[in-house]
């Protein structure tokens, strides 16, 4: 699984989006992605209260601690590299979280517009 080259969606170096959680389809903190990554996991985002329950109302509990896995679970204010898809299917709803654009792949422009992702960026 060799990793697609580290850029964002700006066109510059990814920056790391996590690490407390470590997040990313590798686990290295950053949304790196390659082939392999059929989700898509590309969109480094801020949890919201709102984004979680819509997480785990549609199949996907991010906030359950999961100990087996090593996964403490997500709370609102934690970085996480969200499956592009999702981000989009929460923007539909009206409840997609803050995007960190630096830290985004430019992969996640094969799903989300830029103009989507720009609207939701953490303000600086």
């Amino acid at each position: 699984m060799e990793p697609d080259e580290s850029i964002n969606v700006l066109g510059t170096d990814l920056t790391v989006c996590g690490t407390d959680p470590l997040t990313g389809f590798f686990r290295d903190g950053s949304c790196n992605t390659c082939a392999a990554d059929q989700g898509s996991h590309t969109v480094c985002a801020v949890m919201t209260a709102e984004f979680l329950a819509f997480s785990k109302y549609v199949g996907n509990d991010l906030s359950t601690p999961r100990p087996e896995f090593g996964f403490t679970g997500l709370k609102p204010g934690d970085p996480w590299c969200l499956c592009a898809g999702r981000f989009m299917q929460a923007y539909d709803e009206g409840c997609a979280p803050a995007v960190n654009l630096t830290a985004t792949h430019q992969r996640a422009l094969e799903v989300v517009p830029l103009s989507v992702l720009t609207a939701h960026a953490l303000s600086e």
